[in-house]
């Protein structure tokens, strides 16, 4: 399954949270003492947070958090991964 179809499952209200979760994600790693195996989990009950408080809390509400909360992790990574592609082909 790619990526596309995985973020076609997030309700288009919540595509801020994904936004936010992207934002909290940079944060945390330009934090000197915050070890990087931390950040998804704190990206994820961020996106937890956030979600249940727009929509209610319900098995819904948790897995469209974790599925932002992917979405960013993963557009983070993928940004991050064709940076460092293009600087090794320079």
């Amino acid at each position: 399954m790619e990526w596309n179809a995985v973020a076609n499952f997030i309700k288009p209200e919540l595509l801020m949270v994904v936004a936010v979760c992207w934002v909290i994600g940079y944060i945390l790693k330009q934090t000197p003492k915050v070890p990087d195996w931390t950040i998804i989990y704190a990206v994820t009950l961020a996106a937890i947070i956030l979600v249940v408080l727009t929509t209610g809390l319900n098995v819904d509400s948790v897995l469209q958090a974790i599925l932002c909360s992917a979405v960013a992790v993963y557009g983070n990574q993928l940004v991050k991964q064709t940076r460092k592609g293009n600087d090794n082909e320079s």
